[in-house]
């Protein structure tokens, strides 16, 4: 099983015929997710040849969604034009838009995020700023190496890219359900606790690694959901210890404030709902190894 994306996911890529879409249209491609299309605005009815597949490109998500079915895009468009893009796909109804555009300014993904709400939620967003999405061996949305891990029992959802990628490669002998990186600026779509409540669901996630870093108050509101509703066993890994008050660490979302959103009060809160938590990433993994 898997959250979020599966081997039936059918995939576009907005911003697909641009330098870095069209690498990582290759990349997932060999990671075997099914890539049905591309979308840039005034390029309608072109090719783009990536190794043996030549895949059309639309000038919109509502045509693509049309004439091939998907239900996934993943978004690879500039700053300036990400909210446009993303309101498109929302109001396209497509079920997953996974937002890897860094530097969206908070404003704008305030806006779109406002806008899938209004329009019923049909539309789940994972990002911005974010790694995206894989469940290895099924499919992968976004930019996560498909070949540092393998399918198997652990659900990951993250804050840091970085550490995504790490936490993957320490445990790829276990394997992973579904990875998830939701990104670390202030407004995002899914949350920690979303990936918590599906990856409870999924009968095949047996562990649940949960990384987050200094800033906000979202781990804390994680660890009370887990202490109410999850009863898989999660490890935790906070980043952070060492920043000192009022220094911005890597995500716009990643800032302290005297001792709000310090690693320790949020190892403190998650410790307190009953998740074993790593001082480092090495220590995360090998806690996770002993609960299995």
């Amino acid at each position: 099983m898997a959250i979020f994306i599966n081997s039936g996911s059918r995939v576009i890529v907005q911003g697909m015929t641009g330098s870095e879409g069209r690498k990582h249209t290759a990349r997932m491609l060999a990671a075997g997710t099914t890539i049905v299309g591309g979308v840039t605005p005034g390029k309608g009815g072109q090719t783009v040849q990536i190794g043996q597949s030549d895949i059309p490109v639309y000038d919109s998500v509502a045509k693509a969604m049309a004439d091939t079915g998907a239900d996934t895009t993943v978004i690879f468009v500039p700053p300036k034009f990400a909210k446009g893009a993303v309101v498109e796909a929302i109001d396209a109804e497509i079920g997953l838009a996974v937002v890897i555009t860094e530097g969206i300014p908070v404003h704008d993904s305030a806006y779109f995020w406002a806008h899938a709400v209004a329009k019923g939620n049909r539309t789940r967003i994972i990002g911005p700023n974010c790694p995206g999405v894989i469940s290895p061996g099924k499919a992968n949305a976004g930019i996560i190496p498909a070949d540092i891990t393998t399918a198997g029992r652990i659900g990951l959802v993250s804050k840091s890219g970085t550490l995504t990628y790490q936490l993957m490669y320490e445990l790829r002998d276990i394997g992973f359900s579904t990875a998830v990186g939701i990104g670390g600026d202030p407004v995002i779509g899914t949350t920690h606790i979303d990936a918590l409540a599906a990856f409870q669901d999924d009968p095949e996630t047996e562990l649940i690694v949960m990384i987050g870093e200094i800033g906000g108050d979202a781990e804390e509101r994680a660890a009370a959901f887990v202490k109410e509703n999850v009863t898989k066993p999660v490890v935790g890994y906070v980043a952070g210890f060492t920043a000192p008050e009022g220094k911005t660490m890597g995500h716009a979302g990643a800032i302290v404030s005297g001792s709000a959103g310090t690693a320790a009060a949020k190892a403190q809160a998650l410790e307190a709902a009953g998740v074993k938590v790593g001082k480092t990433p090495s220590e995360t993994a090998t806690l996770a190894r002993q609960l299995l």
